[in-house]
């Protein structure tokens, strides 16, 4: 029968849980490859089949972004499902460029949104968050028409059965003498009647609605997907007819690629070092690259990260009618923000510091060499003529050159690429997922003399051993470290900035501990060089000298070609016209003085500031004003009106002191007075004393009025001296 065909076919998918038959999700309520139900008439079937698209080209830039590219090729409509890291995903949404190539469309571009699982879960129309039981789903399934599959236990009993779910029902049912038992039961409505099966007989539920079908296959789908929380999947659905290729680009986060360079510094006097130079790139994807087309960019594209993926919820107030409430809703604005700019370090700019472990000079690896000679001569059991065989050949093979440019060749066509510059890998690049790789992209010669570079903040005694290096390989080299050799021993290490073709700059890799430098620094205390009288205001002009001597001294075996850096100070300028600094940086001015073997040579930096200032000759005091009166450069003009100033001031000055004399003298007679009233008051009229107490009182009285009258006068004068000495200043100009 047809039934029990169908019960075979499923027999093997049941689970005894507790002693009922429970039926997993994924396998009793969707088909599965290999089960054997005959597809329904009207199935929903997927109009696009996958398509997958590797990774044909890579541009990396130094500014942390990479641009990827798939290519491949697709059959019809299409689609093309890709997963990605969500912290991708933003810059994905805002850089994606997607074509069809041969008259193909493309139709959606569908993403995991990133709101949480339960919300999404909710959206359809069986709700699976929570863990839901079948009784919970089928109650979710009211009214929707569904095909049940039975466990037989008799051969009268149906094995399929199909109807409407009218929904799940608890009974309790009784089970030996006094037990009972709690019985679920699906309540269907058939084509004969009403039905009700219990939920544990239950082997399989098949929803007939295509929809329902659908929806509950995307639901499942979205658990599948929600169980890696790190990536999400992008679906892009491609429409067209035929064979057609496609292309997908985007830009997305990415180590930078960094530089690494050998340079070979050469024993001949007139050989050019050799420039080696390496780009590391990582590919920290989970994805293998294979065969891809690679590109370096130097360049600093400003990129910055914009939330695209998050959905946006607008929160919206609940309004009364305006028959319960008379206020309408607010409408707010939402806050503004900004991406940082990050502003690039500027290629002109040396360094401040850098640690670097000093190199032997040739003098100090001789003796080296002729201290192994020495010691090996004298281990025990060996002949003399051997062991100095021997130190003659390791000191031979450490004075030989790398040879840098044996074995090694650039990999990569140089060329620009607007205002950036490109490295372009001239063969396909193949690396794994999570592994990194460096690529030669320079070999060159280029050119450099040696030099000594002293800046005292750097290292106060000794300068370090550099190379004046000039950019002659015709190519943009990205900042990174470099590493230096001297003929086969390691040197030592610098860091070289952006530097463009025919660009020099200066680069330093050791001390240079047989070279000495004392700064001594000296300073005046200032003199004047022009005083000046404008409306009252005294206006001087002061010049300060300082100095600084720089004493070199080369203990070398040979000639020392020292730079010093002396530090720019915008508020100075050098005074010495002869004395002119070789080159001028932002931050330094570089002197070149040559240092034979063994000598002492001196370099002088001489400075001046202008320093400008205003007394005001109404707010000096005397003191102040006799230095003007007595410095060189002041004027017989000025001289003599501040002359004439002091006097008027000394008018003045004379006056207010007799003005403070009398007031002075008008207190004492004053408070004598309070003392004479108070005897008066408590001594009888007819007294002698009284008498004479009244006298005295009334010649005080003439007293008062007459220092009173003196007072009143001397304001009157310092007013006008006041007044005169005002108009003066304002009138006195003199240079």
């Amino acid at each position: 029968m047809m039934h029990k065909c169908g019960l075979a076919a499923l027999a093997g998918v049941s689970v005894l849980v507790g002693g009922s038959v429970f039926v997993a999700l994924a396998m009793g309520l969707v088909a599965w490859p290999g089960a054997a139900v005959a597809e329904k008439p009207g199935a929903v079937k997927d109009a696009e089949s996958s398509v997958h698209l590797p990774i044909g080209q890579i541009v990396l830039f130094s500014s942390g972004v990479g641009y990827f590219q798939r290519e491949g090729a697709v059959e019809g409509n299409a689609r093309v499902d890709l997963s990605f890291p969500v912290q991708d995903i933003n810059d994905l949404l805002k850089s994606m460029v997607v074509r069809d190539m041969d008259g193909g469309a493309v139709s959606t571009i569908t993403y995991d949104s990133n709101a949480p699982v339960e919300k999404t879960l909710k959206s359809f129309a069986i709700n699976l968050n929570g863990d839901p039981s079948l009784s919970n789903i089928l109650g979710q399934a009211r009214g929707e028409k569904v095909e049940v599959v039975l466990q037989q236990t008799n051969a009268t009993q149906p094995g399929t059965l199909t109807g409407t779910v009218i929904g799940i029902e608890d009974q309790k049912q009784p089970v030996g003498k006094d037990g009972t038992v709690n019985v679920q039961l699906l309540n269907l409505w058939c084509s004969d009647g009403m039905r009700s099966l219990k939920l544990n007989e239950v082997q399989r539920v098949r929803f007939l609605n295509p929809v329902m079908d659908s929806e509950f296959k995307k639901a499942l789908e979205t658990l599948a997907l929600s169980h890696d929380t790190q990536k999400k999947a992008v679906s892009l659905n491609f429409v067209g007819e035929g064979h057609r290729k496609v292309k997908v680009g985007y830009v997305v986060e990415n180590p930078i690629w960094k530089t690494s360079y050998r340079l070979e510094l050469p024993k001949e006097k007139d050989a050019k070092p050799f420039l080696q130079g390496w780009a590391i790139v990582e590919n920290p994807t989970d994805e293998d690259w294979k065969d891809t087309r690679m590109a370096l960019v130097s360049g600093r594209p400003i990129s910055f990260q914009m939330d695209l993926y998050t959905p946006l919820f607008v929160p919206r107030p609940v309004v009364e009618p305006e028959l319960f409430a008379s206020l309408r809703p607010v409408a707010y604005n939402g806050n503004l923000f900004g991406e940082n700019e990050r502003l690039a370090e500027p290629a002109e700019r040396i360094r401040k510091s850098m640690e670097s472990a000093p190199i032997e000079a040739k003098g100090v690896r001789s003796a080296r060499i002729e201290g192994l000679k020495g010691e090996m001569a004298g281990k025990p059991g060996a002949s003399g003529g051997g062991n100095a065989l021997y130190a003659r050949k390791l000191e031979k093979a450490l004075d030989d050159t790398m040879r840098l440019s044996e074995g090694v060749s650039s990999i990569a066509t140089a060329s620009t690429l607007g205002d950036f510059f490109q490295y372009v890998i001239d063969k396909p690049v193949s690396l794994s997922r999570q592994k990194s790789a460096m690529l030669p992209i320079v070999n060159k010669d280029v050119e450099g003399t040696r030099v000594s570079i002293y800046n005292e903040r750097t290292q106060a005694k000794f300068p370090l051993l550099g190379l004046k290096f000039k950019n002659t390989s015709g190519l943009h080299l990205s900042q990174g470290p470099i590493t230096v050799f001297e003929g086969s021993n390691y040197a030592g290490d610098a860091r070289i900035l952006d530097l463009k073709p025919k660009e020099e700059r200066l680069i330093s890799y050791a001390v240079d501990l047989g070279t000495e430098v004392n700064p001594v620094p000296s300073s005046d205390n200032g003199r004047y060089t022009m005083i000046k009288a404008v409306k009252g205001v005294i206006e001087t002009t002061t010049k300060l000298r300082e100095t600084k001597t720089y004493t070199i001294k080369n203990r070398n075996e040979t000639e020392r070609l020292v730079l010093i850096e002396h530090p720019v100070r915008n508020e100075f300028k050098l005074v010495d016209e002869k004395v002119k600094p070789t080159e001028v940086a932002s931050d330094v001015y570089r002197f070149e003085l040559k240092v034979p073997a063994g000598k002492t040579e001196s370099q002088v930096v001489t400075e001046e500031r202008i320093l400008s200032q205003g007394f005001q000759v109404s707010n000096i005091d005397d003191n102040q004003i006799r230095i003007f009166l007595n410095s060189p450069v002041t004027s017989d003009k000025v001289k003599k009106g501040l002359q004439s100033a002091m006097e008027l001031r000394w008018a003045v000055a004379k006056t207010q002191r007799d003005i403070q004399e009398q007031e002075k003298q008008l207190k004492v007679i004053t408070d004598d007075q309070t003392r004479l009233r108070a005897n008066l008051k408590e001594m009888p009229s007819t007294a002698a004393a009284y008498k004479r107490y009244l006298e005295k009182f009334d010649t005080q009285e003439t007293q008062i009025e007459k220092f009173q009258a003196d007072i009143k006068k001397l304001q009157g004068t310092e007013f006008s001296q006041k007044k005169e000495l005002e108009d003066y200043l304002a009138n006195f100009s003199a240079e």
